[in-house]
């Protein structure tokens, strides 16, 4: 199990990596030295988490319908080949936005669009392979070995790339970009060969296509299930709506070059990191609840230090928020993957994971989207773009307190009790539907 483990992580290693330079270094480049409005920038970050409704569909439809006796791999295979081409072309769009605003458009809007549609088919096609290979009882470890591998491709990449791109020209930028998707290319195909099984035809779960209402009725008719769908959306919007505004605020705030806000990424990792390490050692000691709250409590603490660095110029508070952000960061990853994993049945869980990767794409948009149209919305107003970076933080700060009162309504036992009680009457419900 050890060892498909870490082919497990090698997958998760394989997206992360390409979704580095988009969302660190790439946003940078276009806010600072492209001038290209923050708001336009987040849209185009958020443009792939549009296509999140399909996972849904994706992990059911996968449950149902193997290519060649796999279930998973193939999926896993196609959505990898497309986030590396929208890493290769993502910043040759960035350019053509500058210069030729329409066709640079275009271009963004495929390039962000591939990556997207890459991510969602990759992501919700390997978590399932993860919570299928791994059982109820070790998908814990799974999940921190995955977690911890990927943080760790998260440190070592934001190096490479701030080593790459070091003085930085647009040259170097495009080279960077093209080694860190052929790198993820690689890994990836290394972590899926022997990884799956193929099914028997006899073990193989039947059935019509169900329509995407149907299959979401069969999830959020629970109402556990909407709770943690709420909470989920809540707290990864407070979460990740930093990912595009944290290397542009230390720009705007404290005068860093690219290669220094790029090296934010890697503190930010290293945080995690840690965090996750010792969420693995509190497993069996502390309820995942409690590790849940203390990490949300943890990156509420760095979003009020990074907002208070702001106001008193104050370069040593800025890394201290990215320090608690990042152990807030790599606490609540671990315990909600490990909750999102319990609240699935058996037989539907592709479906419910495809949920639970809907719920963190959305989060992903709302998150880029409200940080782009409020940073700038309140930069105009105040006419201090550092200004605008604040008050995100702060919104920010009060979706988690938000967050930690929805976490005390989840009760993975009642979930299970209810998907078990309505098994048979979903059933029946999505066959005269579908």
């Amino acid at each position: 199990m050890f060892y498909k483990r870490i082919q497990l992580g090698l997958l998760h290693v394989a997206v992360a990596m390409t979704l580095v330079p988009i969302n660190s270094t790439l946003n940078r480049v276009m806010i600072k030295e492209l001038a290209i409005s923050a708001t336009l920038v987040a849209i185009l970050a958020s443009l792939p988490y549009l296509f999140s409704p399909i996972q849904v569909w994706i992990g059911s439809f996968a449950d149902r319908h193997p290519l060649w006796g796999l279930r998973r791999t193939p999926y896993i295979a196609l959505g990898l080949l497309l986030c590396v081409l929208g890493v290769a072309v993502s910043p040759l769009a960035a350019f053509l936005i500058a210069e030729n605003f329409w066709i640079g458009l275009v271009c963004g809007l495929l390039a962000f669009g591939a990556w997207g549609m890459g991510y969602n088919l990759a992501s919700v096609s390997y978590l399932s392979l993860a919570s299928e290979i791994s059982g109820e009882k070790g998908r814990t470890k799974t999940i921190a070995v995955m977690f911890f591998m990927m943080i760790a491709s998260i440190i070592f990449t934001a190096i490479g790339i701030s080593r790459l791109v070091d003085p930085y020209t647009p040259q170097a930028l495009l080279q960077a970009f093209w080694i860190v998707g052929a790198a993820a290319l690689l890994l990836g195909f290394l972590g899926l060969l022997g990884l799956e099984k193929r099914a028997e035809p006899g073990a193989i779960p039947t059935g019509k296509a169900y329509s995407w209402i149907a299959l979401s009725r069969t999830v959020f008719n629970n109402p556990q299930a909407r709770i943690f769908f709420i909470y989920l959306i809540i707290l990864l919007t407070a979460i990740l709506g930093q990912d595009i505004l944290l290397e542009p605020f230390g720009a705007e705030a404290f005068g860093m070059s690219v290669q220094q806000t790029t090296r934010i990424t890697s503190i930010w990792g290293t945080c995690v990191l840690a965090a996750l390490v010792v969420a693995g050692l509190l497993e069996g000691r502390v309820s995942k609840r409690s590790v849940a709250q203390w990490g949300a409590w943890g990156a509420l603490s760095g979003f009020v230090l990074i907002t208070l660095s702001g106001l008193v110029s104050s370069q040593s508070l800025f890394y201290s928020g990215v320090v608690l952000l990042g152990v807030g960061t790599g606490l609540a990853t671990v315990s909600n993957l490990s909750l999102m994993l319990d609240m699935t049945t058996a037989g539907n869980v592709g479906l419910y994971i495809g949920a639970w990767g809907m719920a963190n794409a959305f989060s992903r948009l709302a998150g880029n989207v409200l940080a782009g149209v409020v940073r700038d919305s309140a930069a105009q107003v105040v006419q201090r773009p550092v200004f605008g970076y604040l008050v995100v933080f702060v919104i920010e700060v009060m979706l988690l307190l938000i967050s930690l009162w929805l976490l005390g309504q989840i009760d993975v036992g009642r979930f299970r009790q209810r998907a078990e009680k309505m098994n048979l009457l979903e059933r029946s419900a999505l066959a005269n539907d579908g």
